[in-house]
């Protein structure tokens, strides 16, 4: 079934606008999942470098702790003389230390001599800091928080690597994820007379600085050698000490860059494989610690579809106003549709009438509106029909003109002089009159483009076709066959002296010095003169002896004018030459 116009602009009118609402809403919420993901990007890089910040200010806020702790006068004092009373005033200054920093499992000072004896040691037991002392104090001279510690220049400070405590005494802490930093006690030069050691919870200490952050993150943490230290699945956790191995860039492979140095921090879209799918955010933590990597790389993590939530909810608001935009739309093309059609069929019957000849009538020419206008320009169409047509015919006969004359000079070209050529010769056989022409080329013009340039060389051109068109009579035609190459057709009435004197007025002409440019540019010109019946008997005959005959006066260097076939009176300067026929 054929649909007519109002059905089909109503139908088209409302899949363009179900479309474009559709269209606007897909790209209103993709631009909002972008805006969001870059949000969660650029949130999830903060938090984590603000993390990372968080965990080098604890560090050094550890080693100040320990750096007053070592130039206290009763550290050197226990480490020197042992006596109990300097002891006891340092077992109190180390519990009042680990009921300021919760992070803290325990604090020691353990003397270089006696394989590393503990001198005070304060464990933490449940919550409570409690004093270890007599016997129970044990040498720890062997492990690297003593024996690589008490080398170091003052100011060092040792960072063990971060594992699992193996230490079986209470307040170390066994089986816990574990930190220990020291550092080395001397009496200003010399020899150092012991360490302060703390041991660092390492859950503990990261409870409290992501304690801010919000409770759908998921931390990670691995040394430079990509071992996980930190993760959400426990078990993925310090697998080195399992005998296994669990590495971060297994898992996230864009974090080998911050393992290598290459790169400070990568934010991570993580496809969904074995968890839902992820958006991460790892920095690389530079740490003075060899055991390490002397790296350290902090990651935070949150499931795209927590960090996307918004979106979520907006595409839903988005496609019920698309359904209710759509909606909208079908109802308004519908009574659109109808409104259009009346006076578009009023004017589809005028354009008719029109087409076949006759006035347009009965258009909406009052209305203000599209149709209105449309209307007034079917009106206008008749005159701007009868204008295009003159115009075309105009343009018609601009065409012919530049078919048949030179676009430079104006003159006619090879074509037009052909054609002319050809009727003169036609009535020269029927009246036996005689036809001559004049075959001109300019002597070293190509001298004048090298040295001016070939804008100047136009510009000679078309002062010379000027002039040679001057010296002529209206019924002579003088045609330009190419580069500096012209021909002049002699009408009616002219004999072998006429023919020489047009030559040489033409010749004339061309020598007077043409100005270009500020300058004065002098000119020679070689004229071959042929004529009809005596040198051809046919345009290109005509043509091809004249040419030769030009030739032959160019060949002689001086410019001039040459005849065909017989000697005709010369100037006093003997421009007038004969050239032989053959």
């Amino acid at each position: 079934m054929k649909l007519g116009i109002a059905t089909r602009l109503t139908l088209w009118m409302a899949v363009l606008g179900c479309g474009a609402a559709g269209l606007t809403g897909y790209y209103a919420w993709d631009a909002s999942c972008r805006l969001e993901r870059q949000s969660a990007h650029s949130e999830l890089l903060t938090s984590t470098q603000v993390l990372a910040r968080r965990i080098t200010l604890n560090l050094e806020s550890i080693e100040r702790n320990l750096q007053v702790i070592a130039r206290l006068p009763v550290t050197r004092q226990v480490l020197e003389h042992d006596r109990p009373d300097d002891a006891d005033r340092l077992a109190v200054l180390f519990a009042g230390m680990l009921d300021a920093n919760p992070s803290y499992l325990q604090l020691r000072v353990i003397a270089a001599d006696r394989h590393g004896l503990e001198r005070v040691r304060v464990d933490r037991v449940g919550s409570v800091p409690q004093r270890v002392s007599g016997a129970d104090l044990e040498e720890k001279g062997h492990f690297p928080y003593v024996a690589d510690a008490l080398p170091l220049q003052d100011g060092a400070f040792y960072l063990s690597r971060i594992s699992i405590n193996h230490e079986t005494s209470a307040g170390a802490g066994p089986g816990l994820p574990m930190l220990q930093m020291a550092i080395p006690v001397r009496e200003h030069v010399g020899p150092a007379l012991g360490v302060v050691v703390v041991n660092v919870d390492l859950n503990g200490l990261f409870r409290l600085l992501a304690a801010d952050l919000p409770e759908d993150y998921q931390l990670y943490l691995a040394n430079g050698a990509g071992d996980i230290l930190i993760h959400p699945d426990a078990n993925r956790a310090f697998a080195f000490d399992r005998g296994q191995r669990a590495l971060l860039q297994d898992e996230f492979a864009p974090v080998a860059p911050l393992l290598s140095g290459d790169r400070a921090n990568a934010v991570i879209d993580a496809p969904e494989g074995e968890r839902p799918a992820q958006i991460a955010a790892f920095v690389a933590q530079n740490i003075d610690s060899p055991a390490n990597g002397d790296r350290l790389v902090l990651g935070l993590s949150e499931a795209e579809s927590v960090a996307l939530a918004q979106s979520t909810a907006m595409g839903w608001a988005l496609l019920r106003i698309v359904g209710g935009t759509s909606l909208v739309a079908l109802l308004g093309a519908l009574l659109l549709g109808r409104a259009l059609t009346r006076p578009l069929n009023a004017m589809a019957a005028s354009a008719r009438g029109f087409a076949d000849g006759h006035e347009m009538k009965d258009l909406p020419l009052r209305r203000a509106d599209e149709l209105g206008s449309l209307a007034r320009s079917l009106y206008e169409l008749q005159a701007q029909v009868r204008r295009q047509l003159g115009e075309l015919r105009h343009k018609q006969d601009e065409l012919a003109h530049l078919s048949q004359h030179d676009s430079l000079t104006g003159l006619a070209n090879r074509r037009l002089f052909m054609d002319r050529l050809e009727q003169a010769l036609a009535l020269a056989r029927r009246h036996g009159r005689r036809v001559f022409l004049l075959f001109i080329d300019l002597d070293d013009f190509k001298i004048i483009n090298d040295r001016h340039g070939h804008s100047a060389g136009d510009e000679v051109l078309r002062v010379l076709a000027q002039r040679l068109q001057s010296q002529v009579r209206e019924l002579d035609t003088v045609a330009r066959l190419g580069g500096d190459e012209f021909v002049v057709l002699l009408g009616d009435a002219v004999d072998g002296a006429q023919a020489s004197v047009v030559a040489h007025k033409l010749l004339g002409a061309l020598r007077e010095p043409v100005s270009v440019a500020g300058l004065a540019l002098d000119i020679d010109a070689s004229i071959g003169v042929s004529n009809f019946p005596e040198d051809g008997q046919s345009a290109s005959e005509l043509l091809a002896h004249a040419d030769r005959a030009m030739y032959a006066i160019k060949a002689l260097g001086a410019g001039g004018v040459g005849f065909i076939g017989q000697v005709m009176p010369g100037d006093a300067s003997g421009g007038i030459r004969s050239v032989p026929a053959g």
